[in-house]
């Protein structure tokens, strides 16, 4: 072969690998991240702090080449890695609890060369890896399946929620619900897991629900599970107790957890404390009207009137500067990356892909959801990011590692003509 035939075979391999890359996805994330680094740059103007608007781009810069270097491999080699990411995620989270750096009321960093890391970001690419890797090649995952999986999902959740970061450990709940339906888990067994939590919740706001509730979820374990006079009691037995194991589970909580859950059904309540971020949210993004008041110009935002406005409420800042406008777009954005997590997830030729894909989207959908309705008023305040968006080293990171494993289920959903 010449030299020429080697360069030419060379280059068509090359090209080859990035036949199937979903360029429209990576183009989607990038635009977020720098229009997240002029809306950062913008809620900074008037201080002098970090530039967090440059810091965004250039991390954002790291991220694509991660997840370009990613979506090159095959994401099939992660199946020999699974257990060792899953031992390397829990050893961290267990080093954030005796070695790790205290914010905001929570241990949740770890200092390494002068940089605080974030494991539990991290952790969720982990369980996603672990938990497409335990649910492939399964038809129809049986109970004890179920029950492996969630086993497998209950570590770092713990060690998560100890941190205590309960916004996370409930990203880490909506990736295994999610990974589980699509992995096509009997649905009425996802029903029966949640059903304590909303039972614990129907308690306090009206016990005739409460009641038909617990009877309803013995209904379902029926006609689901085996052992159906066993598993019907069980199941309501289950849901009567937990209005007041909630009580228990309430005391655990920090008081400030507690205010974030509670008034955001009437932030008026303490206007001037735990409904203060609510409040000035409100104002925030109901004074952009239309078109809003354009970038420098909020009133709310250039007068720092809302906190951490450059991380877990940017949406804030957006509503108010660039008005329904601006944050019908960004809605539209994120819509337009969950399309296409899903028709990659359809089309990806193994189920472990498919599961990635589908893990990547639970995790991005429910923080998405959360996020933009805490700063409207419709969800508790959690301190879960908008991602790609929201300032934050780890958790940018983390979005475009989570992207480049995507990409290269995208790109290896056929079989190549020659070989990576």
């Amino acid at each position: 072969m010449t030299s020429s035939s080697r360069i030419n075979s060379g280059w068509k391999r090359w090209l080859q690998g990035w036949k199937h890359f979903d360029w429209s996805l990576l183009l989607v994330t990038i635009a977020l991240t720098v229009f997240a680094s002029v809306v950062i740059t913008s809620t900074q103007l008037n201080q002098e702090a970090t530039p967090y608007g440059l810091n965004h781009l250039f991390l954002g810069l790291v991220g694509v080449v991660l997840a370009l270097w990613l979506a090159r491999f095959r994401y099939e080699v992660l199946l020999q890695w699974q257990w060792g990411i899953y031992a390397l995620v829990n050893v961290a989270l267990l080093a954030v609890i005796f070695i790790g750096t205290s914010g905001l009321g929570a241990q949740r960093w770890i200092t390494i060369f002068g940089f605080n890391v974030q494991p539990s970001e991290f952790a969720k690419v982990g369980l996603i890896i672990t938990l497409a890797a335990n649910l492939q090649g399964q038809r129809s995952p049986t109970l004890l399946s179920m029950i492996r999986v969630l086993a497998i999902a209950a570590v770092p959740w713990s060690l998560v929620f100890l941190q205590p970061d309960l916004g996370t450990s409930l990203v880490f709940g909506a990736i295994s619900l999610g990974m589980l339906y699509w992995a096509n888990v009997n649905p009425g067994w996802l029903v029966l897991m949640i059903s304590p939590m909303v039972a614990a919740i129907m308690f306090h706001f009206s016990i005739p629900i409460w009641l038909v509730w617990s009877v309803g979820m013995g209904l379902i374990a029926w006609f689901t599970l085996p052992w159906r006079l066993f598993s019907t009691v069980t199941a309501t037995a289950i849901n009567l107790v937990s209005g007041k194991l909630g009580e228990v589970f309430w005391g655990l909580l920090k008081d400030y957890q507690k205010d974030r859950l509670i008034l955001f059904l009437d932030p008026d309540k303490d206007p001037l404390g735990g409904g203060y971020h609510l409040i000035q949210s409100r104002i925030a993004i109901g004074a952009g009207q239309l078109w809003g008041r354009g970038l420098h110009q909020g009133t709310q935002t250039q007068l720092n009137f809302i906190p951490e406005q450059h991380t877990d409420f940017i949406f804030s800042a957006v509503g108010e500067e660039w008005g329904f406008v601006g944050a019908i777009a960004v809605v539209a954005a994120y819509w337009f990356i969950c399309l296409r997590l899903v028709l990659i997830a359809q089309n990806a030729k193994d189920d472990f892909g498919s599961l990635l894909a589908i893990g990547v989207f639970s995790m991005l959908i429910f923080q998405v959801v959360i996020n933009i309705g805490m700063t409207i008023g419709l969800a508790p305040v959690t301190g879960i990011p908008l991602p790609w968006m929201s300032y934050g080293r780890s958790a940018l990171i983390t979005n475009f590692l989570a992207l480049g494993i995507v990409e290269s289920v995208a790109s290896h959903r056929h079989r190549l003509k020659f070989r990576d």
